[in-house]
């Protein structure tokens, strides 16, 4: 026999369950305990979500195949009864009658169930957010899109986290009619731009602020800093507003999964704005500390 023949046959099991929790268990990551979290925290959702959508469409199809199979038979029944009776059998207005009456009540029966348990919109939401955990967590598997920056999964860790968070927050208000969004009532956090610039400053600029009065710097950093802040919380004020308008669309998954990325996508982007003008910030900072010890 030829060595091809001598092989045992590979079984593959296709089913995502499977596939993630042994990819998630070659993650090279600091502490099982985030390993274990993501087994329990992303995993089990998705599991759970393709499980609420596979039951709900179950419901949904055969409502929906009611609906539709009822709404043509009943013209349909109704037609015949136009024709001539003596070329009609015996009692067949009867037959028709109740033919047509139970057609119409199971039709009108199966749209209230529709409606009444909203399968419609549940079956495509629950579609929509396990689509989008499963996108995000591919991206995170591979470091590809957003993590493509990251060096390595356990980098790429909590911004991760965070995405999931945000996926199964927008699903829960969704489900409960936005009475599961507790940060309404609450103020929102205001933009620390300071600390945004101070967080973000390289290090090569920080070693070149000389050893002067650090209180000098200091006051020049912050009015520097406080001509911008303005500007930068009225564009993440417009930024909520476009998200919000966004969010409230009905739209695809392709769309919505790129929707979810916006606000990082922009948000890194005012990052990178504050880094360049750091340099700026800081020379000229440098250069009036410089002329009034001169």
């Amino acid at each position: 026999m030829s060595d091809e023949s001598s092989k045992p046959e590979l079984k593959y099991d296709d089913s995502y369950a499977n596939q993630v929790n042994n990819i998630i268990d070659t993650l090279d990551l600091d502490s099982e305990t985030d390993r274990g979290i993501l087994k329990s925290r992303f995993l089990s959702e998705v599991v759970e979500y393709e499980r609420r959508k596979l039951k709900t469409k179950k419901y949904y199809d055969i409502f929906r195949f009611i609906v539709t199979t009822g709404s043509i038979l009943l013209p349909a029944i109704l037609s015949l009864g136009q024709m001539d009776p003596a070329k009609l059998p015996k009692n067949f207005d009867q037959v028709t009658y109740w033919a047509s009456w139970t057609i119409s009540l199971m039709v009108t029966a199966s749209n209230g169930f529709l409606q009444l348990f909203s399968l419609d919109k549940n079956y495509f939401e629950y579609a929509l957010t396990t689509e989008q955990l499963k996108t995000e967590g591919w991206q995170y598997f591979q470091l590809s899109g957003k993590y493509e920056d990251d060096e390595s999964h356990q980098e790429a860790y909590k911004a991760f986290s965070k995405s999931i968070e945000n996926i199964k927050r927008k699903q829960v208000e969704k489900e409960y009619s936005g009475k599961g969004d507790v940060n309404k009532n609450k103020k929102e956090k205001k933009f620390d731009f300071q600390a945004e610039l101070m967080k973000n400053l390289p290090d090569e600029l920080k070693k070149q602020i000389p050893d002067k009065p650090k209180v000098d710097i200091e006051t020049g950093v912050t009015n520097k800093m406080n001509e911008i802040e303005g500007l930068i919380n009225d564009k993440m004020n417009k930024l909520d507003v476009l998200m919000g308008m966004l969010e409230n669309k009905k739209i695809d998954g392709d769309v919505a999964s790129t929707v979810g990325n916006v606000r990082e996508i922009l948000t890194g982007s005012i990052k990178e704005q504050v880094k360049e003008a750091a340099s700026d910030v800081v020379d000229e900072v440098i250069s009036n500390v410089d002329n009034n010890t001169k």
